[in-house]
């Protein structure tokens, strides 16, 4: 699962800005909570609100361009066509509002957590060369900390334990080594408990992709298919089953199954509204995360179901007697009918605006201030202060004062 990630120099982002999914000492829904392998707490679900333009979208893709650096080398030869879905190219670009940042190496750091260690990853990245790059874990068993590897100014040094796995120093500066161990060594347990979680451990889903209709396909294991069923039956929603095809030529067909006073009727679900055709296009993502215990990442979820089902969907993370392996769901929205006390704790409530030099800003409703210092309020009305601007991302400005003060 994913415990905390930050970027510096990537797009709207000028300063480094840092995406927390630890969960902060607070009091409200205190079992809402992941107890991780580390015994750490995690917190299932984050929700991203600001203007568009502010930025929201950029947080995301900072994150998913770092899990495409990563496996691209890996999946580049391959012939699977999911895996080439996947690794599609999103270029690395710098800050550009500033001259000091287009000349500067974009920075990535994630934390995550396996059932057997916790990885901190760090990768510094100048257009396609890398300039910096580390990888070290801290045990669950023993709570030791042990450096894997470091790169810098192309040299390559090897922690104690994995000085056996040979590395060139003439590897491509463009290669990440992370990306090298997992190609040349996935025998290897540690790198491959580590690759493992970029490949299986988050996902993202990008509408308007084929990898939408591959990902379909999911729906034919027995446990994931179930999971959708129920979720379709709790929405009230008149199909009673659904099957999935897969034609010669690679075509994926999905078929619903209606009762209309006790006749059973199959169509086709290119026939159904279009909120059902998007809800077919979500589900077997959410069913594969809960079944598997993976972080989803999805932007501007709300645009694509109702705000009713948008509720039900993030109270499904909620429940550990559905969301039993600590699956996480992170995505941007505008959505403001979810935004209260009921729904979210304050630290899974994050914002993201533009400041005076166009550099976005990310912080937590946790951590916001009020002019007179005190912390926002567990019951307050987030979504009617929001609208009222007073956590600084309001939907209906165009710039906001600079926010050094947070």
């Amino acid at each position: 699962m994913l415990s905390q990630f930050s970027v510096k120099n990537y797009k709207s982002i000028k300063d480094e800005m840092t995406f927390d999914m630890q969960a902060t000492a607070i009091t409200e829904h205190a079992d809402r909570v992941i107890k991780a392998s580390n015994n750490e707490s995690i917190l299932p679900v984050a929700a991203i609100y600001g203007p568009n333009g502010g930025g929201k979208s950029n947080v995301l893709q900072a994150l998913h361009s770092l899990e495409l650096k990563v496996l691209r080398p890996l999946y580049a030869t391959e012939a699977d066509a999911q895996n080439r879905l996947r690794v599609r190219n999103y270029e690395i670009v710098p800050f550009a509002f500033n001259e000091e940042s287009k000349n500067s190496p974009t920075e990535f750091e994630v934390f995550f957590l396996t059932e057997k260690a916790e990885y901190r990853y760090i990768i510094h990245v100048l257009g396609e060369t890398i300039v910096y790059e580390s990888l070290s874990m801290r045990k669950v068993e023993t709570n030791r900390t042990t450096e894997i590897f470091e790169r810098e100014d192309g040299k390559i040094s090897m922690g104690d334990g994995f000085a056996r796995l040979k590395v060139s120093q003439d590897i491509s500066d463009t290669l990440p080594l992370l990306s090298y161990l997992g190609i040349t060594y996935r025998k290897n347990e540690v790198v491959d408990n580590c690759i493992s979680w970029f490949e299986n451990g988050i996902r993202f889903l990008n509408y308007g992709s084929p990898m939408q209709e591959l990902r379909l396909a999911i729906a034919n294991s027995a446990d994931i298919k179930e999971l959708i069923l129920n979720m379709i039956r709790e929405m009230d929603l008149d199909i009673e089953d659904f099957k999935v095809e897969k034609r010669e030529n690679g075509d994926i067909q999905v078929y619903t199954k209606h009762n209309v006073t006790g006749n059973v009727y199959e169509i086709n679900l290119e026939e159904e509204s279009s909120g059902t055709k998007k809800l077919f296009g979500l589900l077997p993502f959410i069913a594969d995360s809960l079944t598997k215990g993976t972080t989803l990442v999805i932007d501007e979820l709300d645009a694509k179901i109702h705000p009713v089902l948008l509720k039900h969907i993030i109270m499904l993370y909620n429940n550990f007697e559905v969301n039993k392996h600590g699956a996480q769901l992170i995505f941007t929205s505008h959505d403001l009918s979810t935004m209260n006390s009921e729904v979210f704790r304050r630290d899974e409530i994050w914002f993201v605006a533009k400041g005076n030099e166009q550099n976005s800003k990310l912080y937590s409703l946790v951590e916001f201030k009020n002019p007179d210092g005190t912390s926002v309020r567990k019951d307050a009305k987030f979504d009617k202060q929001y609208l009222e601007g007073k956590y600084g991302a309001d939907p209906y400005l165009k710039k906001i004062i600079d926010w050094s003060v947070i």
